[in-house]
């Protein structure tokens, strides 16, 4: 599991995250409403749409949410205009950060998340400093206790998965970003049922972090997702599963 991934899970374990669910309602209402925008409202041709559905359904978002977020993409609804944007830099260690951006405002949100860079002992980089390090997958998840790993991993392979990790609370399926619904549908039409998808960005190398450093990156990735216009941050940061413990302990 990723460093990244590994904090997700702790701070859900201690209900740390419990403030910021109130977030996540309007950063999937945002998403849907660009893809819906850029790339139709009718999910069967459109992708991105239908990925960015799979989420909000995970998250527990009403159908009227959804279809209210498609109609404001495609004009049907007035909304707001969000502008994407992708922003590169290092956080504390030199652990490099991949910021993917929906704004209204491209200026104040470059400048709001250089501050948060700053204040937390990072920086902003040049455009390609560090997206070289990501690649898109797609990640499934599933239940250990409702599938052997033997028989997920031979029918996740057979239906053009790359891989299949053990996470620790769940089996995680990867694939490449093109076979990803592909893979997915499959399986669950095969009888595996996921528990959750979406597509990531998974760093080709890492960079370890300890001690003092770690929890400053740590902090640092906690105040960017946090903020309204970021929808994800990504980072190759490697934490020891000991130092993740620690720190999360520390977490309110």
């Amino acid at each position: 599991m990723s460093g990244h991934s590994k904090w997700s899970t702790i701070k859900r374990k201690k209900g740390a995250a419990d403030a910021k669910r109130s977030k996540v309602f309007s950063k999937l209402i945002r998403e849907i409403t660009v893809v819906a925008r850029d790339g139709g409202g009718d999910p069967a041709g459109n992708p991105r749409l239908r990925q960015a559905i799979d989420t909000a359904r995970q998250a527990n978002m009403p159908q009227d949410n959804i279809n209210r977020a498609i109609k404001k993409g495609t004009g049907e609804l007035e909304g707001t205009s969000y502008e994407e944007t992708v922003l590169e830099g290092y956080g504390p260690g030199g652990a490099a950060i991949l910021v993917e951006i929906l704004t209204d405002n491209k200026n104040r949100s470059v400048s709001e998340i250089r501050h948060l860079f700053s204040k937390n002992e990072g920086s902003l980089g040049e455009a390609g400093c560090v997206a070289w390090i990501f690649d898109k997958k797609g990640i499934i998840r599933f239940g250990k206790e409702e599938y052997e790993e033997e028989k997920l991993m031979e029918a996740a392979l057979e239906a053009g998965a790359e891989d299949l990790s053990d996470e620790e609370d769940c089996w995680e399926v990867l694939t490449d970003m093109a076979q990803f619904e592909t893979v997915r549908d499959t399986l669950n039409s095969s009888g595996f049922t996921s528990q959750e998808s979406e597509i990531t960005a998974i760093p080709k190398n890492t960079t370890p972090l300890t001690g003092k450093v770690a929890e400053q990156m740590l902090r640092l990735i906690d105040a960017l997702e946090d903020h309204d216009d970021i929808q994800h941050a990504y980072s190759n940061m490697n934490i020891a599963d000991e130092e993740m413990e620690r720190i999360g302990q520390m977490v309110a």
